[in-house]
């Protein structure tokens, strides 16, 4: 088994206390979604409620970064899950509240009404991600953190796997009603567990940090990230990826569903989910080795690699085999680049580098699925059609339709995803991160002594 040295207990029920409260939060998301489409049979209602969680998710990273730095990790977690039992609460008296066909109308107010504070409450699910990695810093030895950050990677894996499951079924059941009851019963368990959990934290250098810098403090931030040679790069490096990243969720089932039935497709990604809980479980057996900024680009390699390489046949299985690389192989890449933060930016700024990083990266994504659709639609699908001049050029081998325009556009993104990877791999930033990883820890990080290291 791995070893995990520090204060595991602690970090192993803080685990299981995440998982529960993710695996509810994103249930309410995902059911939420399903609800309004099936209510209002709305394309463009569901769009808007994807793009404002997209945004807003973007826009608070910084500040809850900055409420971590400045509270105690523990009592940020309770009030995290606290402000979403609330606004759960406030939910499930709307939903009960309001005439039932309101809610078909896409411009009812209590259909918004609800939209917002579910989404607001899921959304302050995100200050408890933004704790937990500054957390591993603090609870694990330096020298088992990427093994840790793998099982915070698994935790991700089977909230996937979870949410996908319960959220239609208790939508087709019930609507919301029973998506409510049961958040609103997990998260009062979580709230009552995480009581119990003694979590030790580090004390701030030279005593807390004066009441009058409790800031957001954006500029404070951008200069610890640089000040520490090749991070600025390192986070425009993963913000592109997931630049590039928004084709796959503007596109990709559009192209599975070409491929096989809706049934069909929902079972494969079920399966294909448990590549994500086994690279975060293999990351806790093996490790990222001595050096994790190589690995996060090597990685992103292959991953884009696979990208160019599972559409040029039309066909279910080698698409089922490159997305089971590509979740097995995302658990090594963020574990990497979590792995690494934890070393080179100081304890104390953690949250809001954490937070920043996930703003900045978390942005990306949605602006190309807001780009590619239209791109797709009226550039690339009729460019491989019939009469068209890809279909005349490569359709011979490639294939013609419109699932030949999706495939290529993933075969473009694949290919620019390598180039870029190869000129960072070459790059002077990522040479010097990675000789700024190697020359050790910044100041104040390292585990709180609670325990004695042992096998796992």
């Amino acid at each position: 088994m791995a070893i995990i040295r520090g204060n595991r207990k602690a970090f192993y029920q803080l685990l299981v206390n995440t998982l529960l409260v993710s695996v509810i939060n994103f249930t309410v998301w995902f059911a939420i979604t399903f609800y309004v489409y099936l209510q209002t049979r709305s394309v463009f209602a569901t769009g808007v409620v994807s793009g404002i969680f997209l945004v807003n998710t973007a826009l608070t990273g910084i500040w809850f970064g900055s409420l971590v730095d400045h509270h105690s990790k523990k009592t940020m977690m309770q009030v995290s899950a606290a402000a979403s039992l609330l606004l759960y609460a406030a939910a499930f008296v709307v939903y009960q509240a309001a005439p039932r066909g309101s809610f078909t109308d896409p411009a009812s107010v209590a259909l918004w009404t609800l939209i917002v504070l579910l989404m607001f409450g899921v959304i302050a699910g995100n200050i408890r991600t933004i704790a937990l990695p500054t957390l591993v810093t603090v609870l694990i030895s330096e020298d088992t953190r990427d093994r840790a950050n793998g099982l915070v990677g698994t935790t991700s894996g089977v909230t996937f796997l979870l949410t996908s499951v319960i959220s239609g079924v208790l939508v087709a059941f019930g609507g919301m009603f029973w998506v409510l009851v049961l958040a609103l019963v997990v998260l009062a368990v979580a709230l009552v567990h995480l009581a119990f959990v003694t979590v030790p934290e580090r004390a701030h250098p030279g005593g807390p940090p004066a009441a009058a810098k409790r800031t957001v403090d954006v500029r404070g931030t951008m200069r610890v990230i640089a000040a520490v040679p090749g991070l600025t790069a390192l986070i425009l490096f993963s913000a592109f990826n997931n630049f590039l990243g928004g084709v796959f969720m503007a596109l990709m089932d559009a192209y599975g569903l070409s491929l096989v039935s809706v049934q069909a497709w929902g079972l494969l990604w079920g399966l294909l989910s448990t590549g994500f809980i086994v690279g975060g479980l293999l990351v806790a057996r093996t490790g990222l080795g001595t050096n994790p900024v190589r690995l996060l680009l090597l990685v992103n390699l292959v991953l884009w690699t696979v990208t160019m390489l599972f559409p040029l046949r039309s066909s279910i299985a080698p698409l089922a085999v490159g997305m089971y690389v590509y979740m097995l192989l995302v658990p090594y890449a963020e574990a990497a680049e979590q792995t690494i933060l934890q070393k080179v930016v100081p304890y104390e700024r953690q949250g809001r580098v954490f937070g920043f990083a996930q703003s900045v990266e978390q942005a990306a994504s949605p602006l190309t699925a807001f780009l590619i659709a239209p791109i797709a639609q009226f550039v690339f699908i009729p460019f491989m059609t019939a009469g068209g001049a890809g279909a005349r050029a490569i359709g011979s081998w490639f294939g013609t339709g419109a699932d030949r325009g999706l495939a290529l556009v993933f075969v473009l993104t694949g290919v620019i995803g390598m180039i870029a990877t190869v000129l960072a791999l070459r790059s002077g930033p990522y040479r010097r991160l990675r000789n700024r990883y190697a020359a050790g820890p910044a100041a104040t990080a390292g585990p709180v002594p609670s325990e004695p290291d042992l096998a796992t």
